[in-house]
């Protein structure tokens, strides 16, 4: 592993600051991504910088009909949180269903967003929640952050602070996870609000995505029974065919919905 220089700012702008000093420069949170790909040369920073000493980064507070979740809040901390089990139960019940207790006492949701791995759980969340990304830029609508494959609309000098989830009135998260790593293999989440449906599905495609046929099926009342997705947009690979897949996410739809709360 090559050298590079270590930097823990205390403030938001002292890590804006460093993030333009000028090389490759890396933020580290929870590190899961970011190290197995330094180890495997798939990444050479000249500096890391890590986003843990910065005070209140990690908050988690209701505010109104938004649940805010800070960056570098760790999975357990979410599942574990009365604050989100209150608003958005299924949120923490996704979170419960990340990785193992190591990843879960690592990972970050900061991360797990501004990574956007094709198969994480967050980003289904962010769809069917409508959420917004904030940044030290801005605010990201979720259908405008994730852009395809590991690909987001955040600029390089561009840091995620907290994430807004919806309220939902009421929502659930199936998932059927690869016995290894714990990624999804296809996985569904389903929110209802006063005003329709938003279902959301990861780990079937090269990103996270809205199932509009499950959203107007469910708006009209009608029967999810046999409704699959296009297997044509999904993944096939060593772990399962798209065919494979589209028929998982019809089954985690019926689990999401037999469990909606």
């Amino acid at each position: 592993m090559r050298s590079f220089d270590y930097s823990r700012p205390a403030t938001l702008d002292e890590a804006s600051a460093l993030l333009g000093s000028g090389g490759e420069v890396a933020l580290i949170a929870g590190g899961h991504t970011l190290l197995p790909a330094i180890k495997s040369r798939l990444r050479a920073p000249d500096r890391l910088v890590d986003l843990g000493g910065i005070a209140g980064l990690d908050r988690i507070e209701r505010d109104g009909d938004i649940l805010w979740i800070g960056a570098t809040a760790r999975h357990g901390v979410v599942a574990d949180s009365d604050v989100v089990k209150a608003a958005i139960p299924s949120l923490a019940k996704l979170a419960l269903l990340i990785g193992d207790p190591q990843v879960r006492n690592r990972g970050t949701i900061g991360g797990s967003v501004a990574n956007n791995d094709p198969a994480a759980d967050y980003p289904a969340a962010c769809l069917a929640l409508d959420a917004v990304i904030e940044t030290t830029a801005g605010r990201h609508d979720a259908g405008d952050f994730f852009q395809g494959m590991f690909a987001t609309s955040l600029a390089e000098d561009e840091i995620v602070t907290r994430v807004g989830f919806r309220v939902a009135e009421a929502g659930a998260y199936a998932k059927f996870r690869h016995p290894a790593s714990r990624y999804a293999m296809a996985a569904v989440y389903v929110a209802r609000f006063a005003d329709g449906w938003r279902v959301a599905v990861t780990g079937a495609g090269p990103g996270a995505f809205r199932w509009s046929e499950a959203e107007a099926a469910l708006a009209s009342g009608a029967s999810t029974d046999g409704l699959i997705p296009d297997a044509d947009n999904l993944n096939s690979d060593i772990h399962a065919s798209a065919e494979y897949r589209a028929h998982l996410c019809a089954v985690m739809l019926g689990r999401a919905l037999s469990k909606m709360e």
